[in-house]
């Protein structure tokens, strides 16, 4: 799995924009691969939307998280960047949570310093731990990917503040900057206001940095080329995939319910969905392996 990381050092080390589709299971990372995207996000938002039914509050468990990427991680040959939430406890679960997901074949661990239980980032009551604090916190990450790189192994860590919206701007560049002299390999910044705020992070970190989209009213969405005319590596669209597919689902069962049904311009052909989820695949090696 050591390749997916040095695959994505590699990536942001070209200088373009990244642009990385959230996901949330082997089917929905097997589809952001075949668009030809060069990596995915495990969306925590959306792995406990559609592995719980519940909100992004805190409320999967680091096995349940872990074990969903790793069933990601194995269907794909892209880099993935995990969401580890805030570490799932002190600097020692930290340090077991990136052991564990770097293990899963997870590239990137992105690990947060709200306090816990999180919450996404646009819910209400969003608190971020002291400075001391989510600074050992992110040591603890730092020091389990020096020990896996020291063994020959590699992942990236992606640090991320909340604390634009917790404790306001100035806060929130301190964190960044603090981070990024630790050693983050990146740095997410949740939540700026304006445009003017994300140059302002731009010009003060010199790591690679991640912007988040997110389709809600009132907040503009960039391209990639005015993400990286700012200055930033990355464009996270983190829930875009979980939107659409609820849509769509929402749409085909009330035609359903009203008697009718979506019809073939609402679905793929038999053919596609028979190729899509692998039964050619399969075939094919049933075939290869068939007795003599």
């Amino acid at each position: 799995m050591t390749a997916k990381a040095t695959a994505l050092r590699a990536r942001l080390a070209e200088g373009r924009i990244l642009t990385i589709p959230g996901c949330y299971d082997a089917m929905s990372a097997k589809l952001v691969e075949q668009a030809g995207f060069d990596a995915a996000y495990v969306s925590g938002y959306a792995v406990s939307a559609t592995q719980i039914g519940l909100p992004d509050a805190g409320l999967l468990s680091y096995k349940e998280i872990l074990d969903q990427a790793r069933d990601i991680a194995g269907a794909v040959s892209i880099p993935l960047i995990g969401d580890a939430d805030t570490g799932f406890g002190n600097p020692v679960n930290v340090r077991r949570t990136v052991k564990g997901f770097a293990d899963s074949g997870i590239a990137c661990i992105m690990l947060e310093d709200q306090v816990f239980p999180k919450r996404c980032g646009f819910a209400k009551g969003v608190e971020v731990v002291p400075r001391g604090e989510a600074l050992i916190r992110l040591q603890a990450a730092l020091d389990m990917r020096d020990e896996i790189r020291a063994e020959g192994g590699d992942v990236l860590i992606l640090a991320r503040t909340d604390s634009r919206v917790a404790e306001g701007l100035d806060e929130a560049l301190w964190r960044c900057e603090a981070f990024a002299d630790r050693g983050a390999d990146i740095v997410y910044f949740e939540g700026p206001q304006n445009r003017r705020e994300m140059e302002t992070l731009c010009s003060r970190v010199q790591v690679p940095k991640l912007l988040a989209q997110l389709e809600r009213e009132g907040r503009p969405l960039l391209s990639p080329a005015e993400a990286e005319a700012i200055g930033y590596e990355c464009l996270l669209f983190g829930v875009t995939l979980l939107n659409v597919s609820i849509r769509a689902m929402r749409d085909a069962l009330a035609l359903m319910a009203g008697g009718n049904h979506p019809g073939p311009d609402r679905l793929l052909s038999f053919d596609e969905l028979y190729e899509t989820v692998g039964f050619d695949w399969y075939y094919g090696l049933e075939e290869r392996y068939r007795s003599e």
